[in-house]
């Protein structure tokens, strides 16, 4: 979409690309990243679990964010079946696959709400990065 003119004849500097801008900067300012990576379950970073200590720090916050009341905080449920450490000891190589299906289709028999439209992927895998973390052989 073109700029816009205002009432002086000036082509108006679109508001996206200036909070674009500004966002780009504060990040170097400060050493941040300027966007966290889009992962998917095909991707081998998935499988391997090689992510950042910011990712997961941020995948756990959003996890108790959006999923504790159900799975409990830091996904420590006494409740086996809303476990969530036990993932990859249930699905083994299939997890993230079951993991991003059952979040994006949800399970309403077991009263799992279906999340797509609520979080967008790149969210779901930064939660995904967390889970990683937390798994259990046990």
């Amino acid at each position: 979409m073109p700029p816009r003119a205002d009432e002086t004849g000036r082509k108006a500097f679109p508001v996206r690309v200036a909070a674009a801008a500004v966002a780009s900067l504060l990040a170097a300012l400060f050493g941040l990243p300027i966007a966290t990576p889009y992962v998917r379950a095909d991707d081998p970073a998935v499988a391997a679990g090689s992510y950042d200590a910011g990712r997961t720090a941020a995948g756990r916050s959003l996890f108790n964010q959006y999923c504790a009341h159900c799975h409990s905080p830091d996904a420590v449920s006494p409740d086996p079946p809303r476990d969530l450490r036990r993932l990859k000891r249930r699905y083994g190589e299939k997890t993230a696959d079951v993991f991003y299906f059952t979040v994006t289709h949800g399970r309403a028999e077991k009263g799992m709400p279906n999340w797509k439209g609520v979080l967008d992927d790149q969210t779901l895998w930064t939660i995904f990065a967390f889970l990683e973390t937390v798994q259990s052989e046990q």
